[in-house]
C-alpha cells in the first residue's frame, strides 16, 4: 500500500484579553483558517492544533496547558516537525503582537519575535533552528499575521510584494505591535530586577523555556552557518520594519480580523 502523506497545521491566536494589548480579530483569524483547512484543502482535523487565549477572557474552559504560551507554541511546533516524513506538509499560522528586539549585532540593529500570551518571545532564532531540523522533502508554510514579521526565519531573504491598501468598506485599524520598551515594561513587573536587558527578564521568568537567543546565545551563529535550501514559505503580513493590521469593521455585526489572515482567507476561497 502506498505511504499516505499527513498534513498537520498548528494554529495560534493571541487576543491578549483584559489587558492594554487587548486584539480583537486573532482567535476569528484561525478558527476560519482550520475551517478552511478542514473544507478546502483536506486537513484531518486531529491533526490541527489549535492555541488560542479564549478562555483567559473568562478565567474558565480549558486548562491553562492550551493555552498560547510561548512554551506550548514552541511544544507544538517542535512536535509537528518532530513527526515529518518526506511528502507530509506542515503549516503553521500565526495571528497576534509582534516585536523587535534592539541587536546592534545585527545588520539591521533588531531582531523579530513573536509575542505569545505570557510575553515568553519566540524570535526569529528559534524559527530558524525549526526549519534548520525540518525532514528533506517535507514543505513547511508559516504564515504570521504580526508586526515585523517579514524577519522571522533568521538569515532568510525578503521576498517583497505591493504595499498599497484600499479600503472597501468603512473599516477602522489597529497595528499588532508591541513596542520593545512595552515589552520590557511588562517584563520588569513580573522580575522585579531593573535592567534594560531583556534577555535577563526572560531567563528570570522562563528559565529553560526562553527563547534559544537567550538561552544559548553562542547557538545563533551556528545555526546560521547551517543554513539550507528551505522546503516552504514564510508568508508575513508585512516587512521587517513594518507593522500588520487588525481591522474592525464598523457595520453592525461584522467581526474583528487580521487584514492579512483575511485576504488569504479571501483568496483562497
Amino acid at each position: 500500500m502506498a505511504k499516505v502523506n499527513k498534513r498537520l497545521a498548528v494554529l495560534v491566536g493571541c487576543n491578549y484579553p483584559n489587558t492594554q494589548y487587548e486584539l480583537h480579530g486573532c482567535i476569528n483569524d484561525v478558527v476560519a483558517m482550520k475551517d478552511l483547512l478542514v473544507k478546502r484543502f483536506g486537513f484531518d482535523p486531529t491533526n490541527i492544533e489549535l492555541l488560542t487565549d479564549a478562555s483567559a477572557a473568562t478565567g474558565e474552559g480549558p486548562s491553562l496547558m492550551v493555552l498560547p504560551t510561548g512554551e506550548n507554541i514552541e511544544a507544538a511546533l517542535s512536535k509537528m516537525v518532530s513527526q515529518a516524513e518526506a511528502g507530509d506538509v506542515l503549516y503553521f499560522h500565526y495571528s497576534g503582537h509582534g516585536t523587535r528586539i534592539p541587536n546592534p549585532a545585527h545588520h539591521f540593529g533588531h531582531d523579530e519575535a513573536i509575542v505569545p500570551f505570557d510575553f515568553n518571545l519566540i524570535t526569529d532564532v528559534d524559527f530558524r533552528q525549526l526549519i534548520n531540523q525540518l525532514t528533506k522533502g517535507a514543505s513547511f508554510t508559516i504564515l504570521s499575521d504580526s508586526c515585523r514579521s517579514g524577519g522571522l526565519i533568521g538569515k532568510e531573504k525578503e521576498q517583497i510584494g505591493p504595499s498599497t491598501y484600499r479600503a472597501t468598506s468603512p473599516l477602522s485599524y489597529k497595528a499588532k505591535n508591541v513596542p520593545f520598551e512595552s515589552i520590557l515594561e511588562h517584563l520588569t513587573t513580573l522580575t522585579g530586577i531593573n535592567t534594560s536587558d531583556v534577555g535577563t527578564h526572560l531567563l528570570e521568568s522562563f528559565g529553560a523555556n526562553s527563547s534559544l537567543k537567550f538561552l544559548t546565545p553562542q547557538l545563533e551563529s551556528e545555526l546560521f552557518d547551517l543554513l539550507k535550501a528551505d522546503e516552504g514559505i514564510l508568508l508575513s503580513g508585512c516587512q521587517a520594519d513594518e507593522t500588520s493590521a487588525k481591522m474592525n469593521p464598523m457595520e453592525s455585526g461584522g467581526k474583528a480580523y487580521g487584514a492579512f489572515s483575511n485576504a488569504v482567507q479571501m483568496v483562497l476561497k
